[in-house]
């Protein structure tokens, strides 16, 4: 089979497309077809050492395909089947071992790509807007990068649950795809904070750097920054005391791995996400698919902020 291979972090360059050998299922586990993977910020980050990892290794955290084998002990999955994963690292390759117990059925009516592309995204946009902060009718949501992938699905998910949302964006053509999402109302990043100051229930934050002090500015007293990724760079330190100072706000930094820890978490998010999507209540923007042997390509237009919505590598 065919892989993305990383045997040196750093920069695209490092991203080396390469035979490998076929992989066999151990107890418990499920050889997967992989039909799509999805291209995430996440990787940018295994790839380049912001998140270090063990080398040489295959990257990729997501993807869905068609079961190809199962290991002993596997009772709830069988060949044929189409499943999808998310935080398993190795999935930009033609085959991927998974455990059986990290993997979600896809229903009719959802194709494996579309699965490829809500898993990690999707997951995250529903964690945010249903546990770490459970939106209300009538909320003030902030997304920040409204017109990327995950901008597009909090944006979706929190008018979902009755609230008005507000979105920060960096180009005429990207408020459209906003709007399109469901914003009701859509800014500049220049101003936003002053625009907003004192408004706020909850700020989704993942770009980091460059709108994290604007987000705080924004939230009503005792409102929530939820910051779950750094797009533009890692925040600085912070003196808690400044939450104090801005009205006794509260701040997390949340991840995937723990909103889904527990099985049945897993499987009630996927199925609720899945369920929205055939029932056209959630739309799926995949604005880019790339041969997996372009893999470079991908996490050099997704670094540079010059796509929107969910980029996808095809075997």
């Amino acid at each position: 089979m065919h892989a993305i291979f990383v045997s040196a972090q750093g920069g695209p360059e490092v991203l080396e497309y390469v035979e490998r050998p076929d992989p066999t299922p151990g107890d418990g586990e499920v050889v997967v077809d992989v039909a799509a993977s999805g291209v995430n910020f996440i990787d940018i980050y295994h790839r380049s050492g912001a998140y270090p990892l063990d080398l040489p290794v295959t990257i990729g955290s997501e993807g869905a395909g068609t079961v190809a084998a199962v290991g002993a002990g596997v009772r709830d999955v069988a060949v044929g089947d189409t499943v999808a994963w998310a935080n398993v690292l190795g999935s930009y390759a033609e085959k991927v071992v998974v455990p059986a117990a990290r993997l979600v059925p896809v229903p009719d009516g959802v194709s494996a790509e579309l699965a490829a592309a809500t898993m990690l995204q999707g997951m995250t946009a529903h964690y945010l807007t249903h546990s770490t902060h459970e939106v209300k009718e009538g909320d003030r949501v902030l997304v920040h990068a409204g017109a990327g992938g995950m901008g597009q699905l909090l944006i979706q998910l929190a008018k979902l649950r009755g609230a008005k949302v507000y979105t920060t964006v960096s180009t005429d053509e990207k408020e459209k795809l906003a709007r399109a999402a469901g914003a009701d109302e859509v800014l500049r990043y220049d101003g936003f904070a002053e625009a907003l100051r004192g408004t706020i229930d909850v700020v989704y934050d993942g770009v980091g750097r460059a709108t994290f002090d604007g987000g705080l500015d924004a939230l009503r007293p005792r409102g929530l920054m939820a910051l779950y990724g750094a797009a533009s760079g890692p925040v600085p330190p912070l003196d808690p005391q400044t939450l104090n100072k801005k009205g006794s706000l509260f701040l997390t930094r949340p991840t995937l791995v723990h909103y889904i820890a527990e099985r049945a978490e897993l499987l009630r998010r996927a199925s609720d996400l899945f369920g929205w999507i055939a029932a056209g209540q959630l739309r799926i923007n995949v604005s880019h698919r790339y041969p997996l042997a372009e893999a470079r390509r991908a996490h050099e237009d997704l670094a540079s902020r010059r796509t929107t919505g969910k980029l996808l590598l095809v075997p």
